[in-house]
């Protein structure tokens, strides 16, 4: 914690902060780090972190490494997808984080290979639901959110999102039977649902990423498929979007589309002009700050509700850690034994 940031974090009030492996060196500086920032905010935050294992894995040095996701759903075994949650679970909870940005239900297929490799579990809509609704379970044991990505699907995008604007060139309806079927699916076991910086001109007739998109957002996901969560943009920082708009901009047409919460993952400039940008729309616009009104409604009521943002955890102790690292190590063995006892068995 310094001063800049206690300055920052005292005068934006935000809904909540996410850490990456860059503010993590071990367990008690990060659990010392969540709680400095809580301190400084007067409604229960969002303390998050992307945790999936595999590639996306921020706590393997304060911890021990989680396996991936693909490697996960390879053993074909539901107890252990839950496991997978539970475990991951409980080393965000004993770092202080109450909420992971996790787990991905982009669908595994062919053109996204190279850019989500082990992240994504299956080509199946269905099997990919079931690995999600299983670690979503399990991340709940554990006292900690889980939040679906990225909306609504990168199976078929061929660039990376960090970088470039992807476009997926595919129809509504084939994109509601697969890439969105885990979201209507498990639209009741979703806490949060983060959107995509990539375009479907198909259904928008244009190339507004859906993070953007009040077609997507507000139409499709909150009244076709009926989603009553929250509603998270990724980064607003990726190449993805700010190619198609800068980052006051961009913040705006977020909650404009209908979206609740703005990401903005690295550069303290950016927040304060998003932040801005909100306010002074929000003053100029009535029908802006009838949205802005909306979507603090809905967080502020889910942060009331919510026990895993009120709940506080103790500092770790070193038995703790040494009890999670081992079993994070005896699940990976586990998975990797499974997972050729069953190639060898087909």
């Amino acid at each position: 914690m310094s001063s800049r940031l206690r300055s920052l974090l005292t005068r934006l009030q935000p809904a909540g902060v996410v850490l990456f492996a860059r503010n993590i060196s071990d367990a008690q500086q990060t659990q010392a780090l969540l709680r400095d920032c809580q301190s400084c905010v007067s409604t229960p935050m969002f303390l998050c972190v992307d945790m999936e294992g595999g590639t996306v894995d921020r706590l393997k040095n304060a911890i021990a490494p989680a396996p991936s996701a693909a490697e996960v759903f390879a053993t074909g075994d539901r107890r252990l997808f839950r496991k997978h949650g539970k475990l991951i679970g409980e080393s965000c909870r004993a770092l202080g984080f109450n909420t992971d940005f996790a787990p991905v239900v982009d669908l595994a297929l062919e053109p996204s290979r190279t850019v989500l490799g082990s992240r994504a579990v299956s080509p199946d809509a269905r099997q990919t639901s079931v690995y999600a609704r299983e670690f979503l379970g399990g991340l709940g044991e554990a006292g900690v959110l889980g939040c679906g990505k990225h909306f609504p699907g990168l199976g078929e995008a061929n660039l990376d999102t960090h970088h470039e604007l992807p476009s997926v060139a595919k129809s509504l309806k084939r994109l509601w039977v697969e890439d969105l079927l885990p979201y209507r699916t498990l639209r009741h076991q979703l806490p949060l649902v983060m959107v995509s910086h990539a375009a479907y001109p198909e259904v928008t007739r244009d190339r507004t990423p859906a993070s953007l998109s009040k077609k997507w957002i507000t139409d499709i996901l909150r009244k076709k498929i009926g989603y009553r969560g929250l509603v998270v943009s990724d980064d607003l920082e990726m190449g993805g979007v700010l190619k198609a708009a800068p980052i006051e901009q961009a913040a705006v047409e977020h909650i404009r589309a209908g979206g609740d919460l703005c990401l903005i993952c690295h550069q303290e400039e950016y927040i304060l002009r998003a932040y801005e940008a909100l306010v002074k729309e929000a003053e100029r616009d009535r029908k802006f700050a009838g949205c802005v009104a909306e979507s603090s409604k809905r967080v502020l009521a889910f942060k009331k509700k919510s026990r895993e943002l009120k709940r506080r955890v103790p500092a770790p102790t070193a038995v703790k850690l040494e009890r999670l690292s081992r079993q994070l190590w005896e699940f990976s063995e586990q998975v990797r034994l499974e997972t050729i006892g069953r190639e060898e068995s087909a």
